[in-house]
């Protein structure tokens, strides 16, 4: 013979049969696609990337350019940072930001700026790096599959932080915690490019010394560089928004100097120029970090208090 039930007990049951009818009615349609296509990218990404290490082609052709398979796995992350900057502000000019596009953006983002960097920097440096040493070479690839790991969970611990702290105010982004996945992300897809472009100086007629030193940097130091960004992923160092800090509204007239001065370093050299715009934007937050951290409050500390004097009648 069962227990009778309680009205209690009653009551929990029904709630949770509520919860479970709950269904996903509406969607915003154009916020979410635009999301999507970031992941789409990111996975392109990652497919271009795996192409690349096959020995039968090298290159993608398009319209009869031929262009690297490493070189294309990174602008397919550049695309998937439009994608991302595009979603969000759609849906705010819609009015249609919802918990259902925060989530599917972060989903994305995880494709696009951890799983496709991660396995980017593993493949160019497997396909490009060799040693005589066996046990070398084994510790080597243990070394960069511990580096990817390590980016990859770093990044997916950003992206559910973020959703945690996340404010649906405007203003409240202007700034973030920790470096941005996109920023992660374009630090390593900058650095493969110029490498890329470097191989393709090896290649042709302008071969140098110089130019193959600064190949083998790129091979040695990305690893360790993409070490650096997952670490700056989760800490606690505060980064500006770009676009809600520097490019909205009326701003000063250094602003547009500076804006100049960086359409011309791209005319000039696109591939050098992403490389300063990310990594200096990594390590802007670093040395502002280090400055306030240490340098101004030592500063503070060591500075003597004037003494108070007290005038008697």
């Amino acid at each position: 013979m069962t227990e009778p039930i309680n009205k209690s007990e009653r009551a929990k049951r029904s709630l949770l049969r509520n919860v479970r009818r709950q269904r996903l009615k509406y969607i915003t349609i154009l916020p979410s696609l635009i999301t999507l296509l970031n992941g789409i990218c990111g996975f392109a990404s990652i497919v271009f990337a795996a192409r690349a290490g096959q020995s039968d082609v090298t290159s993608f052709n398009i319209y009869n350019h031929q262009f690297p398979f490493f070189s294309m796995s990174c602008y397919m992350i550049f695309f998937a940072m439009l994608a991302d900057m595009l979603d969000g502000h759609v849906a705010r000019i819609s009015q249609s930001t919802s918990s259902f596009g925060g989530q599917l953006d972060s989903l994305c983002d995880v494709i696009s700026f951890g799983i496709a960097p991660a396995f980017l920097m593993l493949q160019v440096v497997e396909n490009r790096v060799s040693f005589v040493n066996p046990a070398f070479d084994v510790f080597v690839y243990r070394f960069l599959w511990l580096t990817a790991a390590i980016y990859l969970g770093c990044a997916a611990i950003r992206l559910a932080r973020f959703n945690v702290e996340n404010e649906e105010d405007e203003a409240s982004h202007m700034s973030f915690w920790g470096l941005p996945t996109p920023a992660a992300a374009g630090v390593i897809a900058s650095l493969v490019i110029l490498n890329q472009d470097i191989i393709k100086n090896l290649s042709g007629s302008s071969y140098s010394f110089l130019s193959h030193l600064e190949y083998n940097i790129i091979l040695a130091v990305l690893p360790f560089v993409t070490l650096g960004v997952s670490i700056l992923m989760v800490s606690r160092i505060r980064y500006p928004h770009i676009v809600n800090q520097y490019l909205k509204g009326k701003k000063p007239f250094a602003h547009f100097i500076r804006a100049i001065a960086f359409i011309v370093i791209i005319i000039i050299s696109m591939e050098v120029a992403l490389v300063l715009v990310f990594c200096g934007f990594a390590l802007s937050g670093v040395t502002k970090w280090f400055y306030y951290r240490f340098i101004i409050h030592r500063t503070q500390v060591d500075q003597p208090e004037e003494p108070v004097i007290t005038i008697s009648h």
